[in-house]
């Protein structure tokens, strides 16, 4: 019987959050993934304080940043890769009328760390912004690939995954502690995104679940290192690669990328995109979001030793972090969880 402190199921940007609270507390754990899940996989990784569509504050930005940042960072360092680009993120205006929003936004003393205050002047001819942009500050790209590959790569390296489907049945939950097969273990966090639903410890949670599509386009004559947000988004990649993104969708909940999706988000692109450019991969996956749009973090109502960690939406690279510190020191601490994130909040 093979001992480890925690089991993990699932491995996206939430899994992986948790995986480094545990490695830097010294805890062993397993993780199980299938790669069923595509959330992470098809996010263009953007971190982004601000709500671009109506300028406002993202749910406590700074916190997270502060927590997440260093996470990232740490990353990078342990794994020899890199997976953190500072990027300005240039938000297109279509009116006077929204440079005033934008200006008046700026004064808020939550958002005014956030928000530039310089007028951004178009002088890209493949672009059309003739009222210019509003740059946010502190933003930047999380290679979510990379990140999913290379921390996969490590956790094969230390015997640390698993990469099977996690069958429920097989789950024995006793007194004081849990046996999974060969494996004795003292806690299970379930990290599973849309997956979750699958889960009859915890498939009751209020997770909807929104279908998002992002394209991939070759455009050698946009020729820009800043990501740019109008009625799509346009992130820089490499190699004149730029993700645009991406489509909400409520009612599909398959990972199959559509022809529908596919032409909304070209239309989008072009009503202010004024270059040619090839489509030359199309992604789908379900976000995990909440009708709240909190995180769903907390306890098993009967099972003392099973948690979730979920619900982290179209944020999750800023959020992933904030919220497996917070579950991480609720379990082995007993510091109680924010009502915000507690999945208590339903009951």
């Amino acid at each position: 019987m093979k001992q480890v402190d925690y089991i993990i199921v699932g491995c996206g940007l939430a899994s992986i959050a948790f995986c480094e609270q545990l490695r830097t507390n010294n805890k062993s754990f397993i993780v199980f993934d299938d790669g069923s899940q595509q959330s992470s996989i098809v996010a263009a990784g953007l971190y982004n304080p601000v709500i671009l569509k109506r300028f406002s504050e993202v749910w406590k930005a700074k916190e997270q940043l502060d927590i997440a940042l260093p996470v990232y960072n740490k990353i990078e360092q342990d794994l020899s890769i890199k997976i953190d680009y500072k990027l300005r993120i240039l938000r297109r205006f279509s009116s006077i009328e929204e440079q005033n929003l934008w200006f008046s936004a700026s004064d808020k003393p939550k958002l005014e760390p956030f928000l530039s205050t310089e007028l951004v002047k178009n002088n890209n001819d493949a672009i059309d912004a003739p009222f210019g942009f509003g740059e946010v500050l502190h933003a930047g790209r999380l290679d979510t690939n990379a990140l999913i590959d290379a921390y996969k790569d490590y956790l094969k390296q230390i015997k640390s995954l698993n990469e099977s489907s996690f069958i429920y049945e097989k789950l024995q939950v006793l007194p004081y502690s849990l046996i999974y097969g060969d494996i004795e273990t003292q806690q299970i966090v379930f990290a599973e995104g849309f997956g979750v639903k699958k889960n009859p410890y915890f498939n009751q949670i209020p997770l909807n679940g929104t279908k998002g599509e992002v394209l991939i386009i070759k455009a050698p004559k946009l020729n820009i290192d800043y990501g740019v947000k109008s009625s799509v988004f346009i992130i820089p990649i490499e190699n004149d690669l730029y993700a645009v993104g991406a489509t909400y969708n409520w009612a599909d909940k398959t990972n199959q990328p559509t022809e529908e999706g596919k032409q909304e988000l070209i239309s989008k692109l072009k009503t202010f995109l004024r270059c040619d450019f090839e489509v030359v991969q199309h992604l789908a996956g379900i976000r995990p979001t909440v009708r709240d749009r909190r995180p769903l973090v907390g306890r098993h109502p009967e099972h003392q030793n099973l948690y979730v960690l979920n619900g982290l939406g179209t944020r999750g690279v800023m959020i992933a972090p904030y919220v497996a510190d917070k579950l991480y020191h609720f379990i082995e601490n007993n510091e109680p969880l924010d009502l915000e994130i507690n999945i208590d909040r339903f009951a």
